[in-house]
C-alpha cells in the first residue's frame, strides 16, 4: 500500500498538520488520481472541530478534488493517463438500493461511503479526503472535470457547484424566471453564477450592503437589502424559486412570502439549530419548501458539462497547505471570496 503526504487533524482541538497516509493499491475498477487542487469546504471545519459529532481521527479532510489521472486499473474503460478528474462527496455507495439505482447514492440505503470521516463500504477501512498528494477510487464514483475549466475553480464545484445546480433544475429554472437567492458566501455565488446562466432573473437577498457589487457582477440582476426595515414585505409573490444558502440560524417565513403562488424554495444551507416555520406561508399559495443535498455521480457530471459550456467556475483564493489554519479561521469569519483552494502541490 502506497504512503502518501496529507494534512490531517489529529484532535478536534488540534490544528491541520502534516502526516501520511496509505492508499490502497489500484485496483481493476480504480484510478489514482495525482491531485492538483481541492477546495476547503465550511463542512471540513465543522467535521474537524466535531461541531455535527461522530468524527473520527485522524482526519484528512477534503471532498472538492481535481486533478489528473495517473493510473487505470485493468477494467477502467471511460477513463485514461492523463485524464482531468475530480471526487467529490462520497467514493462508494452499495449501488443496489433503490436510491443507487436512482442516481441518489448521497443517500444510499445502506449508508453512503462519504470521501473522509467515513469508512469504505466495508465498513472497516477509513476514507481519507483530498488534503493529499493521490488519491484511488472506483471508476464510477470518478468525475470526469471538461477540459478548459479552470483547475482550482473547477474544485469547489463537486460540492458548491452541485449542490446549487441540483435544485435549480429539479425547480426547472428558466429564462424568465424569477430567482432569489439568500446570502452570498461559497454557495450562495454559485447559485448566482448558476442560475444566471439558466437564463433567470436573479435577485440578491442579502444582509451586507457590501456584497451588491460582486452580486452583480456574478450576474445578479437586483439586490435587495434584507436588513432594511419592510424589505422582504415588498417582496411578497415576487419569485419562481429561491435558494437558501445561509447556515445561519435565521427566519425562513419572509422568504416563503416572497415566493409565488407555486413557487419552490430550496434550503442548502444547514442552520446548527431547529427554526420554526409559520405554516400559512407555505400552505397560503401551495408553495414548495425543499432541502437539497449535493447530487448524485450522473447529475454532478452534468453539473461539470453545464459549468463547461458556460464558462462557469468559483471565484476562489488559492492557497499553501502551510495556510490551510489560517483559511478555517478565514472562513468562519466570512473573510473569503469564496473559496479557499488548497494547491497539492505544497503538500
Amino acid at each position: 500500500m502506497p504512503t502518501v503526504k496529507a494534512y490531517a487533524a489529529q484532535t478536534k482541538a488540534s490544528p491541520i498538520a502534516p502526516f501520511e497516509i496509505r492508499r490502497r493499491e489500484v485496483g481493476p475498477h480504480d484510478v489514482l488520481i495525482d491531485i492538483a487542487y481541492c477546495g476547503i469546504c465550511h463542512s471540513d471545519i465543522h467535521q474537524v472541530r466535531d461541531e455535527w459529532g461522530g468524527s473520527t481521527f485522524p482526519m484528512v479532510p477534503g471532498h472538492e478534488i481535481v486533478g489528473r489521472v495517473s493510473r487505470v486499473g485493468r477494467e477502467v474503460s471511460r477513463l485514461r493517463t492523463g485524464d482531468l478528474a475530480g471526487v467529490g462527496c462520497f467514493v462508494d455507495s452499495c449501488r443496489t438500493c433503490p436510491a443507487c439505482r436512482r442516481g441518489l447514492e448521497q443517500f444510499c440505503e445502506k449508508g453512503t461511503a462519504f470521501t473522509y470521516n467515513s469508512t469504505e463500504m466495508d465498513r472497516k477501512t477509513p476514507t481519507y479526503g483530498g488534503y493529499s498528494t493521490q488519491i484511488v477510487v472506483d471508476e464510477a464514483y470518478t468525475l470526469s472535470i471538461p477540459r478548459g475549466l479552470d483547475l482550482a475553480g473547477a474544485a469547489p464545484l463537486l460540492c458548491a457547484g452541485i449542490t446549487t445546480y441540483s435544485p435549480l433544475k429539479r425547480f426547472k429554472v428558466k429564462k424568465g424566471d424569477r430567482v432569489g437567492v439568500v446570502g452570498l458566501g461559497g454557495l450562495g455565488h454559485m447559485a448566482v453564477k448558476i442560475a444566471a446562466a439558466m437564463g433567470a432573473e436573479v435577485t440578491m437577498l442579502s444582509t451586507s450592503r457590501g456584497k451588491e457589487a460582486d452580486a452583480r457582477r456574478l450576474g445578479a440582476h437586483a439586490f435587495v437589502l434584507t436588513s432594511e426595515p419592510g424589505a422582504l414585505r415588498k417582496l411578497s409573490g415576487s419569485f419562481d424559486a429561491i435558494v437558501d444558502s445561509v447556515s445561519a440560524p435565521h427566519s425562513i417565513d419572509p422568504y416563503l412570502r416572497a415566493l409565488r403562488v407555486e413557487g419552490a424554495m430550496a434550503v442548502v444551507g444547514l442552520p446548527p439549530e431547529a427554526i420554526p416555520i409559520e405554516l400559512g406561508g407555505l400552505v397560503q399559495g401551495n408553495k414548495t419548501l425543499a432541502g437539497s443535498m449535493i447530487g448524485g455521480i450522473a447529475e454532478t457530471q452534468e453539473m461539470l458539462d453545464y459549468c463547461a459550456r458556460h464558462g462557469l467556475v468559483s471565484d476562489v483564493e488559492v492557497v499553501p497547505a502551510s495556510k490551510i489554519n489560517e483559511a478555517y479561521e478565514r472562513t468562519v469569519r466570512n473573510d473569503v471570496r469564496y473559496r479557499f483552494v488548497i494547491d497539492a502541490s505544497t503538500l
